[in-house]
Formats: structure tokens, C-alpha cells, sequence
């Protein structure tokens, strides 16, 4: 069937006033359903006076032989007159549009729409009614608002309302939380009859109505950088304890993500990924929750130590976990083997405890840190003139292993010295050594050197050849014996006093610049090296050629932030703008100015053709004038088809005067 040319020619107009008439009569009446006022046939934000007088009005009506309103509307009615009698209720219905007992309405209208209006029971509300009881604490006022969004920590604020049943089974939510929040971010309350600080918090219609989308409680943060009331983040998931929790440590506050793996991941994309010096920490979970927030700081502060995993407990999987790690059920917690759950006290000293495996190896980019190299650098401060660094050196293996040994025992016995002079009990006459002294100061520091990787820093300290402790071996060299000695630095005085002076010549500059920070004196040790082993020695750590491990991880955010997401959080809501009530009457419009536009063109198209005449084309070129040609005697030359010049011609001389 072909189209008709009048359809094909208006079809812009007639597709935009369908598309307005659909508004009118589809779209724009389910996003302004009839309020309650209009139920009780009464204007709107009317006083409780008003609202009762035309309930006794309408009630007289029902007992009436007249009556035509149906026990639907009966039950519209009597909800509109207990939800707008009660005053909490009519406030955050007048002000935000806010139903919170819609649910009980539908439940009546499906129970009582075959009955008859005498038999429903009253009051509707009767189950869901307002308690007195306060559930609330740590509710903010306006100014304990700005003081508190002034403070450094993050905060979570719940806006709630007396009246909504919701916000009352939420509160145990709320609670556990606000616990689980702990030491992370600051949590509190705000009513919503605090309209000065519930209007920051409510969105905005095109009517400037404020409206909240997903009714009470609702859920804003504050970031530590916050400083406006302005500046929120608005939650946008669903109440639940463990969502609201990792969208805080994660969104608001940028801690890590703790990843779980299964027993097929958790080898090559956890162990064998994380670094070898790193200690391993994993978590067994029996219900698949999110990591707490004070293991995520745990992970961000201890990143250069430690790497951390979730796994998801099974029972099916437990002679698995029993096998490898010892593991007998969930919760469970492994580093070295701790099952049971742990506080976040009890978390970080076991953290602090454990984050050295081994003593730490001195690199070419740590060794600032330790405080053993010439540049200057003490970990007892620039202040100090004298530091110690005793280093054993070797190739791996197992005389490195029993030197390394000797330091570690060293180290606790120096420390246990430290301990004992400090301790209460022992007579303050107890006079400590200068190496344990020098020890508790950060004087003197017990490092270890590869040998093997690091050859040149190794030759350096102890001027031999790349033979025994120093370099790779060679084939069949089973000489690894290692090296034990103590390097002294002193403070340079003149490199002191050249800093101290101001640069006047190019010599100076150079003296400077060649002049060490601080010399060194190294002592080998010679003497004997057979000590019971006491504790276990991890393997050597070999060099890293990334130095990924030790960036902060300041930077770590959540890799959830999608698209949708951001839209989200940005405030923009596609469906408010088909809910405007100005769309259908522009659709109509634009849908009369088109039609008059090809009416237009149309016409005039027709008015040209029938005059039959095509308009004057103002871009038509002249005509270009003859040129004349001569011919050899001068006379003009003529075209073959022309009249031949009469014999009679005559042809008049002109002259310059006027009397000829």
C-alpha cells in the first residue's frame, strides 16, 4: 500500500503532535499521580483543620442512600486523612513528597476492594504508626555540622525521619556500620525536620521541588578534603551493611581493594606475582564479605612488606586448605598460621611484629634508608656525627645464611639489653652497653649484602677481587665464603664548613662537589663464627630490577568506578527530564510551526508554476559587444551575409570648427 504523498510531505509534523498528544495523555499523568489533597477534595498544603473538616464531610456522604464512591476510594480517602492529621507525616509529605507508609495503602486496596467500606479496620495505620521511642544518637545540628565537616576525618551522615519505618529497622544497619567504620570515618545522624540541613542534601526538580529519589534513610559523605556543606558524595546502591561499608572505604576514603582468589588463583596470581620480600597475608572468609576498612589501611600502610588476598571458604575445599596452609576452618588468618578473628589493635601490633621476615637487604635504593652509605645520611638525623653499619657480605648460599644468622642474634641480644635497662625492675645503676646503646639511638644499624648482585658495592667496602664474597661464581668455585665487617662514618668537618660558607669562585664549587658528606672506616671481623642456630633464616631475597614495591600507595583507588557509575555520581537523571510537564505542549508547538513551514514552501512552489513564467535569473551574463576588425586599407570588414554599402552613400568629414 503506498504511502499518500500529503503523509509523506507532513510526516515530521504529524510524528511530533503523536509524540505530544502520548505525553499529555500516557507519560504525564503517571509522574503526577493525584495527591491527597486531592483525594479530600481540598487545596494543597492545606492546614490539619481544613483536612479534618472535609473528612467529616465526606464521611457523612457514605452512610448516605446517594453514595456512588467505591470502597477504593473510600480507603484513598481515610488514608489521606491519617496520613495528613499526623503531623511528621504531613511535614515530610508537604516538603519533600515523601510517602513513607505507600506500601500499607496497596496492601488495604487488594485486601478490602470486594468488600464492603463498613468492614474495613480502622485506623489504617494502625500497625505502622509513628513510635516515639528516640532510636536516634549523634544527631547534628547546624552548627555542629559545620564543626564537624571542618574536622580532617571523612564523614557518613544517614538522613532520617521520625516517621519512617524504614529508617527504624535500619538503625541496627546504622550501627554495625558505624562500628566497622571505626578509626576510618566519622559517622552521625541529621533529622529531616532540619530543613536547613536536609535542603543541601535533597535533590531538585525542574519545579525546584526538593525530592528524595530514594526515599529515607539516605546516605551522603563528606571526603577529608571536604570543606563545603556543598560537597558531598551521595550513595547510590542498596542498604546493605557491607555495600554501604566498601563504598566508603573505597569511594570516599581511597583505600585498596583486598581481591579474593580461589585455590586455582591463588599460586601463580598472588603468590607468584607478589614480591619475594613481601610477607603474604591471607584472609579466609566463610561468607564472601568485603575486607574491613582497617585491614585496606593495613594494606596501603604495610604495602612495601606485606601483599594481601581474600579466599572464600568451602567445605569442599577444606582438606585443600588443611594440606598447604593448616588451615582447619573459616575465619581464619595466615602469615605465619593465626586462625580467629583479630581486631584492629590486635591486627596492627601482629602487623608490626611480623612485617620483617628476614633482616633487610641493603640495595642500591635502600640504602639511604639504612643509613649506611657516605652521603651523610644517619638514621639517628643529620645532627649526629658518628654512625655504624655492620654488613655481611657473600654470594647465596649457605655460609652467607650462618653470617646472616650471627647478625640476627646480635641484633636481639642488643635489643633485649635495650629492654632490660629499661625495665622497672632492674636496678637504674645497670650501666648499658655503647653498641646497645648506640643500637636504641639508630646509630648502628645489621644489614646484608648479595654479594653476587650487588659486586661493585660489595668490592668497594672490601677491596677484594669479584672471588669468594664478591661477584658471580664461576664454574666449579665453591668458594662462598662471606665477609663480616663493621663500616665507621664520620661526618666530613670540611665538607661541613664549605656548606656552611657561601660559593665566591668555580674552585669552591668543584671542592664542594667532589668533597664527601662523611668518610668511612671499614674493619673486617676475623674472629670465629660458630654460634647455635637459635631461629630459622628465610632464603635470600633476590635484587629487584622494578621498584614498583616501594611507591606509595596514596594513589590506589577502586577499578569499580564504571560509566554508569560516574553518571551516577554526577547528579544527571535522564527521567526527570521526560517527567517535565513543558515537553508535550513544545512537541505540539513545534509540530504546528513545521506544519506551517512546508505549508509555506509548498505553496509557493505551486503559486510559480502556475504563472508559468521561471523567475529572472539575476546572474545572467551581458552580452558581449562586437569587436570591429579592419581591413589592409583601413575600411571595415563585413560579414558575407551582410547589405552591400549603397552607391549614393555619402560619408561626411568631421571637422574641429563649428561653422563648417
Amino acid at each position: 500500500m503506498a504511502i499518500p504523498a500529503e503523509v509523506r510531505r507532513y510526516w515530521l509534523p504529524i510524528l511530533l503532535a503523536a509524540a505530544g498528544f502520548l505525553f499529555q495523555l500516557l507519560v504525564l499523568p503517571i509522574s503526577f499521580p493525584p495527591t491527597h489533597y486531592y483525594a479530600l477534595g481540598i487545596e494543597r498544603f492545606a492546614p490539619v483543620e481544613r483536612v479534618v473538616e472535609a473528612y467529616e464531610q465526606l464521611s457523612k456522604e457514605w452512610l448516605a442512600e446517594t453514595n456512588q464512591q467505591t470502597t477504593v476510594d473510600i480507603i484513598k480517602i481515610r488514608y489521606a486523612y491519617e496520613l495528613l492529621t499526623n503531623p511528621i507525616l504531613k511535614r515530610d509529605y508537604d516538603l519533600f513528597g515523601l510517602d513513607h507508609h505507600k506500601d500499607v495503602l496497596e496492601k488495604v486496596k487488594e485486601q478490602y476492594q470486594k468488600e464492603h467500606f463498613l468492614k474495613i479496620d480502622l485506623p489504617l495505620l494502625k500497625d505502622s504508626s509513628v513510635q516515639s521511642t528516640d532510636y536516634a544518637f549523634n544527631v547534628l545540628g547546624y552548627e555542629s555540622f559545620m564543626h564537624t565537616i571542618a574536622d580532617e576525618h571523612p564523614l557518613l551522615i544517614m538522613v532520617y525521619s521520625k516517621g519512617s519505618p524504614r529508617c527504624a529497622q535500619f538503625i541496627e544497619k546504622w550501627k554495625q556500620i558505624g562500628s566497622r567504620l571505626d578509626g576510618v570515618a566519622n559517622t552521625a545522624m541529621v533529622e529531616l525536620g532540619d530543613v536547613q540541613l536536609t535542603g543541601h542534601f535533597a535533590e531538585q526538580r525542574f519545579s525546584k521541588q526538593p525530592f528524595f529519589r530514594n526515599g529515607l534513610p539516605t546516605l551522603v559523605a563528606y571526603p577529608a578534603d571536604c570543606r563545603s556543606p556543598s560537597c558531598y558524595m551521595r550513595y547510590p546502591g542498596e542498604l546493605f551493611v557491607d555495600s554501604v561499608v566498601d563504598w566508603v572505604a573505597t569511594s570516599v576514603v581511597g583505600l585498596p581493594r583486598i581481591l579474593y582468589y580461589s585455590k586455582e588463583t591463588l599460586g601463580p596470581e598472588f603468590i607468584g606475582k607478589s614480591g619475594h620480600h613481601k610477607v603474604k597475608v591471607i584472609f579466609f572468609s566463610s561468607t564472601g564479605e568485603r575486607a574491613a576498612p582497617f585491614l585496606r589501611q593495613a594494606a596501603q600502610e604495610y604495602s612495601t612488606y606485606a601483599s594481601f588476598a581474600f579466599v572464600l571458604w568451602k567445605e569442599d575445599e577444606s582438606q585443600i586448605w588443611w594440606n598447604s596452609l593448616g588451615v582447619e576452618s573459616a575465619p581464619s588468618l595466615v602469615f605465619l598460621k593465626g586462625p580467629g578473628t583479630f581486631t584492629k589493635s590486635e591486627f596492627t601490633k601482629i602487623m608490626e611484629e611480623h612485617k620483617h621476615q628476614e633482616l633487610p637487604q641493603l640495595r642500591s635504593d635502600t640504602s639511604l634508608e639504612l643509613g649506611c652509605d657516605a652521603r651523610g645520611y644517619s638514621r639517628a638525623g643529620n645532627d649526629i656525627a658518628i654512625w655504624y653499619c655492620v654488613i655481611v657480605a657473600g654470594r647465596p648460599g649457605v655460609e652467607l645464611s650462618k653470617r646472616r644468622q650471627i647478625l640476627r642474634k646480635a641484633q636481639d641480644q642488643l635489643f633485649s639489653d635495650v629492654d632490660a635497662s629499661t625495665s622497672e625492675n632492674v636496678d637504674s645503676s645497670v650501666v648499658v652497653s655503647s653498641a646497645a646503646a648506640a643500637l636504641k639511638d639508630d646509630r648502628l644499624t645489621f644489614v646484608w649484602l648479595d654479594g653476587e648482585v650487588q659486586k661493585k658495592l660489595c668490592a668497594f667496602y672490601l677491596a677484594t677481587d669479584y672471588s669468594g664474597a664478591c661477584g658471580p661464581g664461576g664454574f666449579g668455585d665453591d668458594n662462598d665464603k662471606s665477609e663480616l665487617f663493621i663500616v665507621r662514618f664520620q661526618r666530613n668537618a670540611t665538607f661541613e664548613a664549605l656548606k656552611a660558607e657561601k660559593t665566591n669562585n668555580l674552585m669552591e664549587a668543584l671542592q664542594r662537589q667532589h668533597t664527601a658528606d662523611a668518610s668511612q672506616l671499614v674493619a673486617r671481623y676475623k674472629g670465629p663464627d660458630e654460634i647455635e642456630e637459635t631461629s630459622k633464616v628465610p632464603d635470600l631475597v633476590p635484587e629487584e630490577t622494578s621498584k614498583e614495591w616501594i611507591k606509595s600507595t596514596k594513589s590506589i583507588r577502586s577499578a569499580g568506578n564504571s560509566v554508569k557509575q560516574r553518571i551516577q555520581s554526577s547528579g544527571f537523571h535522564f527521567g526527570d527530564y521526560l517527567t517535565d510537564p513543558r515537553i508535550g505542549p513544545a512537541l505540539l508547538m513545534s509540530a504546528c510551526i513545521s506544519m506551517g513551514i512546508i505549508w509555506y514552501k509548498s505553496n509557493q512552489r505551486t503559486q510559480t508554476t502556475e504563472d508559468g513564467a521561471p523567475p529572472k535569473d539575476k546572474t545572467k551574463k551581458r552580452r558581449p559587444r562586437p569587436k570591429l576588425s579592419t581591413s589592409l586599407f583601413g575600411q571595415p570588414e563585413y560579414p558575407a551575409d551582410a547589405d552591400p554599402e549603397p552607391k549614393d552613400a555619402r560619408q561626411w568629414e568631421m571637422t574641429d570648427s563649428d561653422s563648417d
